[in-house]
């Protein structure tokens, strides 16, 4: 088992930075009392679904495995809950995948993410600055997987895309932008 001061060597550079320079910031801006107010992010949720998983079979292992590379961990299959005729799906048939990032994994995804993939992007300008739910948290959707650098292109069967979900501490939306603009998240000039 691990201790808390080897895990606490494990810092990495953007929860680092975060800690150094985001939060006094956040705290000089928004008036906080206290270093626990600042916003973090607590979570990273990585989902695709999967509507052909219904008619191929297949195409749920070739997701599964990207999905581990990326992530890093195995993801969860995703299941209907209810039976939709016209789409030929019954309840409980497979149709996604998805996966929770925590602590160290989180941190390491979001620096590939922010660093690597993004600016993988073709024509990328940035990510939209209006994709945050009215809690702090901020969705976007990639439509390659093969921005990440786990992934090979000659490997895949076919390029999908993915939703990742970044769960924030942040009361408010425009907190959670403010975070993420200072931890280097490349939004839209409007």
């Amino acid at each position: 088992m691990e201790s808390r001061s080897t895990t606490a060597k494990n810092v990495t550079t953007l929860q680092d930075k975060l800690k150094s320079e985001v939060h006094p910031i956040l705290a000089k801006e928004f008036g906080y009392k206290n270093a626990m107010q600042a916003p973090t992010v607590k979570k990273v949720s990585l989902n695709i679904g999967l509507g052909e998983a219904v008619v191929n079979a297949k195409v749920l292992e070739f997701a599964v495995a990207d999905m581990t590379k990326i992530a890093g961990q195995k993801p969860v299959i995703t299941r209907a809950k209810k039976s939709i005729a016209a789409f030929k799906l019954r309840e409980g048939m497979p149709i996604g995948v998805r996966v929770t990032l925590r602590r160290q994994q989180m941190w390491q995804f979001l620096e590939r993410l922010l660093y690597i993939g993004l600016p993988r992007v073709r024509d990328f300008r940035g990510v939209p600055r209006r994709s945050f739910d009215g809690h702090g948290n901020y969705t976007m959707g990639i439509r390659e997987q093969i921005i990440f650098p786990e992934i090979s292109y000659d490997e895949i069967d076919k390029v999908r895309g993915m939703n990742i979900t970044l769960h924030t501490s942040a009361v408010t939306d425009e907190e959670a932008l403010r975070m993420l603009e200072l931890m280097g998240m490349p939004f839209r000039k409007n």
